[in-house]
């Protein structure tokens, strides 16, 4: 019988230390919401959703809803998801871009 010798191929919390201090010292503060590039296009497409677009979505989704209620077959679904994106691009809007530019 022979016996091998086992190395140890893990890695070492010292293999990580120099890494993580560069990029420490390196970094540099970094502001959320402080870039303005997409500014235009988010107005543009949030006064989209807000106005007439988010109200033919919805009527969309309403329509295609009720012509499945008419093909003869029912699913909770054929409610559920026109009110969903009612919900969604009613409320949906305000509260992403809230977030979006929440003080962290």
């Amino acid at each position: 019988m022979t016996t091998k010798t086992l190395t140890r191929s893990t890695p070492r919390m010292r293999d990580y230390m120099v890494p993580a201090a560069l990029a420490i010292a390196i970094a540099g503060a970094a502001y959320a919401g402080a870039d303005t590039t997409f500014d235009p296009a988010l107005t543009m497409f949030t006064d989209f959703l807000e106005g007439s677009g988010g109200k033919i979505i919805t009527v969309l989704s309403l329509a295609g809803g009720l012509i499945a209620l008419a093909s003869g077959r029912f699913a909770l679904g054929q409610v559920a998801v026109p009110v969903g994106v009612g919900i969604g691009v009613g409320t949906g809007v305000p509260i992403v871009t809230s977030v979006v530019t929440a003080v962290i």
